[in-house]
């Protein structure tokens, strides 16, 4: 499928510079840029590539200062990253979409089955699952007795959906991921082993949720574990029974909350973040990559860092006097031993 600039622009609302009956039918990093495809600039790093890049169409902000006129035309809009995602997801919907109910794929007599929606072969659906319209499961998917899922969500290839899990629309949850699955609790007992508590709870992921493939979410001890709207967690990511999680936090990859913690709204956590269990963390808090969050975090916007973490501020003067470690622990021995020589001389 083949897009103008002028289509594009019109699209984005956006300002051309250059020939706008340029045509494009695919994308390309800038570095990277062909012809007949689109790139876009947002990150400095990369605009050393704006002038040389050879791909026909660029995005670049609007507030972006030229030195010289590129060899590309350009697109100014507020904001080129977000613009390119635009793109991107009217590209991904304009893909065909499967439908239909394969072969040797199992749906229970009681589960219900919206309209224009898929299942693939080997796929499970249990009793009383309530399939919204233009829901698709991919092959091998597992969806468990009455399981709910919503107008337009996506399970992919292996994901399995534990019983009564409520799945909002748009959702998205990715090969491999687990929903729903036991939380981990075990009573200590006088024979000194450990007694399993039954998990009786479920998993509620609310509208626009997107799990990343081989991610686990536990079900509640009892009650729900949340996740709100528009959250975001990236592969291989672990939340525990009890967990809530606020609308529009994002999660990278290799990180876990652990149980019966509260996270507020708009967060995000690099990669391999880990959370301990029955705190709350406050609306708008970062955390930076490895990071270990072990008490509250009551201030909104706190940014964060090290393992236990506390302020980037704080973090990034506590680094540069432990990068010198081993110079002043040389000096303290040096004088400890000045001191000695000294008292032994008297």
């Amino acid at each position: 499928m083949e897009f103008s600039a002028e289509v594009i622009a019109d699209f984005l609302k956006g300002e051309i510079v250059g020939d706008p009956s340029i045509v494009v039918s695919g994308v390309s990093k800038i570095e990277e840029g062909t012809p007949g495809t689109l790139a876009f600039l947002s990150n400095p790093q990369y605009i050393k590539y704006i002038y040389d890049s050879k791909a026909s169409i660029v995005l670049i902000n609007a507030d972006f200062e030229l030195k010289q006129q590129p060899k590309a035309t350009l697109i100014k809009v507020p904001d080129a990253y977000e613009a390119f995602a635009s793109l991107l997801q009217l590209a991904e919907a304009a893909k065909p979409k499967k439908q239909g109910i394969e072969a040797q794929s199992f749906i229970s007599d009681s589960a219900t089955v919206g309209e224009n929606g898929y299942v693939g072969a080997f796929a499970y659906i249990g009793e009383n699952v309530k399939l919204g319209n233009n829901v698709r499961i991919y092959p091998h998917a597992f969806v468990g007795d009455n399981v709910t899922i919503g107008d337009g969500s996506t399970i992919f290839a292996g994901a399995k959906i534990y019983e009564s899990c409520i799945l909002g629309k748009d959702v998205t949850i990715h090969a491999g991921a687990v929903i729903g699955a036991d939380g981990f609790g075990f009573a200590p007992s006088s024979a000194n082993d450990y007694k399993k508590i039954p998990q009786i709870g479920n998993v509620i992921l609310e509208d626009h949720v997107e799990i990343g493939a081989n991610a686990t979410i536990d079900r509640a001890t009892m009650g729900s574990t949340i996740i709100r709207k528009g959250v975001k967690l990236d592969n291989m990511n672990h939340v525990g029974h009890n967990v809530e999680i606020g609308a529009n936090t994002v999660m990278a990859a290799q990180g876990g909350i652990a149980g019966s913690t509260k996270v507020g709204e708009n967060c995000m956590f690099g990669g391999q973040v880990g959370i301990a269990p029955h705190i709350t963390v406050a609306d708008g808090t970062k955390a930076a990559a490895k990071a270990g969050i072990g008490s509250n975090v009551k201030k909104k916007d706190s940014i964060l860092m090290g393992a236990p973490a506390f302020d980037l501020s704080e973090f990034r003067r506590s680094f540069v006097m432990f990068k010198r470690l081993p110079e002043l622990y040389s000096m303290l021995r040096d004088a400890q031993q000045k001191i000695e020589d000294m008292l032994k001389t008297k």
